[in-house]
């Protein structure tokens, strides 16, 4: 158990049960049909979320005549001089290249499963490379802090949200749902 370190003995549950720790009650795991297919469908829609996030425009400020637009790209670039270049690379790591890092690992590990096949070779390794990246995906905390930005900024200019703002937002909701499909034990398993 991940909340109190009993040691379970995994074994078959049926459909629409739960597995609880006997200790602590905390959930283990909770199958559900079709979730392979599932988790594969909502990787590849964040992939392509993540991709349309990167290339449209993310936000248009518009104040005293003057117009910015800017990308996600652009947000990365904006503090690629200097001393700041690090901030930029672990911007591009930490919001772009780690989260499609991880969707990749995820697609890799459980594409073939859901296809009815063995799993692919490296398969343990990509998805122990996906669970440890998981709390170093950070589209979700730069989401929140752009809103957060928008609020602040919002009486200064006039705001145009261009549509990767509402891809990274789609792409939150669909790593939530994806993550909430996942049990990493079925999967190992």
């Amino acid at each position: 158990c991940p909340v109190c370190d009993t040691l379970h003995r995994f074994s078959a549950i049926p459909q629409g049960a739960q597995g609880r720790c006997t200790r602590c009650h905390h959930k283990l795991v909770t199958p559900r049909p079709n979730a392979m297919t599932r988790i594969v469908m909502l990787a590849v829609t964040g992939t392509i979320l993540m991709m349309a996030a990167i290339s449209f425009p993310f936000l248009t400020i518009e104040t005293h005549g003057l117009r910015q637009q800017a990308s996600v790209i652009d947000t990365i670039l904006a503090y690629s001089d200097g001393l700041m270049v690090p901030l930029s690379l672990a911007m591009a790591a930490l919001i772009v290249v780690l989260p499609l890092m991880r969707l990749g690992a995820i697609l890799y590990t459980v594409a073939p499963m859901a296809l009815g096949h063995h799993p692919a070779r490296g398969a343990a390794q990509a998805f122990r490379l996906a669970q440890q990246l998981k709390p170093w995906a950070m589209a979700e905390v730069f989401i929140v802090g752009v809103a957060v930005a928008l609020v602040k900024v919002g009486g200064l200019a006039t705001l145009t949200i261009g549509p990767a703002f509402w891809a990274f937002a789609a792409l939150v909701l669909i790593t939530v749902l994806k993550d909430n499909f996942m049990s990493s034990l079925i999967i190992w398993k």
